[in-house]
Parts: structure tokens; C-alpha cells; sequence
């Protein structure tokens, strides 16, 4: 069984991939920028679409992930005494 930091590194390794390919595909359909692409159109934007898709499902893990962190935190900012 994998532990935690293992688990997060590749989550978030995964979540760099695809922040990457949806970047640079977003960039790569944007209107007038490139008239000759490498990948047909609708191989770009499948790229592009999935690589969302995967985004928003790693980024739901990722904060599963760290959620005690996340009510920790909140926790101490919003509910701290002043003295």
C-alpha cells in the first residue's frame, strides 16, 4: 500500500500533466494564434477536454486529501481570539 506523501507527490505530478497539456492545447486552439497545427482539431480539443476532465477529478482528490489540513487551518484564521 502506497503512504500519503507517495500518494500526494503522484497526485499532484498528475495534476501538473494535465494543467500542462490543457495549457498548452488551450493555447494551441486559441483563434489566429497557430493556422497549422500538428494534431487535427478534433484530436486537440479531445486532448484538451479529457485533460480538463482529469484536472477536476484530481483536484477533487487532492483535497480529500489534505481536508484536516483545510479545517485546521480555517479553524485557526477565522476562529482565533483577539487579544
Amino acid at each position: 500500500m502506497m503512504n500519503k506523501a507517495k500518494l500526494n507527490y503522484f497526485v499532484d505530478l498528475l495534476l501538473l500533466i494535465s494543467f500542462l497539456l490543457v495549457a498548452i492545447t488551450g493555447i494551441l486552439k486559441y483563434p489566429g494564434w497557430f493556422n497549422h497545427l500538428v494534431l487535427p482539431w478534433r484530436t486537440l480539443s479531445k486532448i484538451h477536454d479529457w485533460s480538463g476532465v482529469t484536472i477536476v477529478l484530481l483536484v477533487m482528490v487532492h483535497l480529500f486529501l489534505h481536508w484536516k489540513w483545510i479545517v485546521f487551518m480555517t479553524k485557526k484564521i477565522f476562529l482565533r481570539k483577539e487579544k
